[in-house]
């Protein structure tokens, strides 16, 4: 068992006040077998009310509605839990499912359903293009080292590159391009394995740092497979999710799983930008 600190801060700047509709605040991390949280701060500038609910997938959800208008809004979260390694994957596969291609037992396929289902149904030729050196269908490989080896072809053949803008890059813009953010990285391997059948979801939260490792917030896609359940995979640091990554929402697409979404009101040239900062520490 592990003891780790989070602090997340995000401000953003206006040159005058403006008025803040709703929010959605996505800090706080899913709970469950491998991770307690021990204890949670929530502050917000300017004043609010807020209120929590879980949302389909289980992540707790801040909804937050303001009181008055502001030239700054802040949301800083400080959250200490405690985490532990989970089994290996490989050795927990169903025997039915270790090598691929295989099928989802019949009391699986109907809740796996939306996780099978592109989210990019145009990008299918260029993933097939792609993803021939990997795989080619009449093949019979095992499915934990075809898992692990797409993992480490994103990490290997694209280039990470930080971006500060909104939304990911499609997965045909992230081959074109050759480069990309972790959240491209997640969408893109989370896109090819619904290509090959599996089912698969978009992971936020927070990663511990080490020398050469790209994320803090970070990104990263989980795979549904039988025996084992969800596993995640790190195509920006070449990983499986472990102790060090700290899931906090899960989403069939990523736009449900941003840290921080909502708008506001005011004269078009008032926003003046944002920071962030987040510290994942050893406590």
């Amino acid at each position: 068992m592990q003891r780790k600190r989070i602090i997340h801060s995000t401000v953003y700047h206006y040159s005058e006040p403006v008025t803040f509709h709703q929010h959605r605040i996505l800090m706080r991390p899913r709970e469950g077998h491998d991770l307690r949280i021990i204890n949670t701060k929530l502050e917000i500038e300017p004043a609010a009310n807020v209120r929590w609910l879980r949302d389909i997938e289980g992540n707790s959800v801040a909804i937050v509605t303001f009181e008055e208008k502001a030239d700054r809004l802040k949301v800083l979260a400080e959250i200490d839990v405690d985490v532990s390694d989970d089994n290996p994957i490989e050795c927990l596969i169903d025997p039915r499912a270790r090598s691929y291609p295989f099928q989802y037992s019949p009391d699986e396929q109907v809740e796996l359903v939306p996780y099978r289902l592109p989210s990019y149904p145009y990008d299918g030729l260029a993933l097939h293009d792609w993803l021939r050196e990997l795989y080619q269908p009449g093949q019979i490989v095992d499915t934990f080292q075809l898992l692990c080896q797409l993992n480490t072809r994103i990490f290997e053949s694209l280039t990470y590159m930080s971006r500060d803008t909104m939304g990911v890059q499609l997965p045909h813009q992230t081959l074109a391009l050759g480069s990309g953010s972790c959240r491209d990285y997640a969408v893109l391997m989370m896109e090819a394995v619904r290509y090959w059948g599996f089912a698969s979801r978009f992971v936020t939260g927070y990663i511990q740092m080490e020398a050469g490792q790209h994320g803090a917030t970070h990104a990263w896609t989980e795979v549904y497979l039988p025996g084992s359940g969800w596993r995640g995979f790190d195509p920006t640091n070449n990983k499986l999710a472990s102790a060090e990554h700290i899931s906090v929402a899960v989403a069939r697409e990523q736009e449900k799983a941003a840290p921080l979404s909502g708008s506001w009101e005011g004269p078009s040239h008032a926003y003046q930008g944002i920071e962030v900062s987040v510290q994942v520490v050893a406590v």
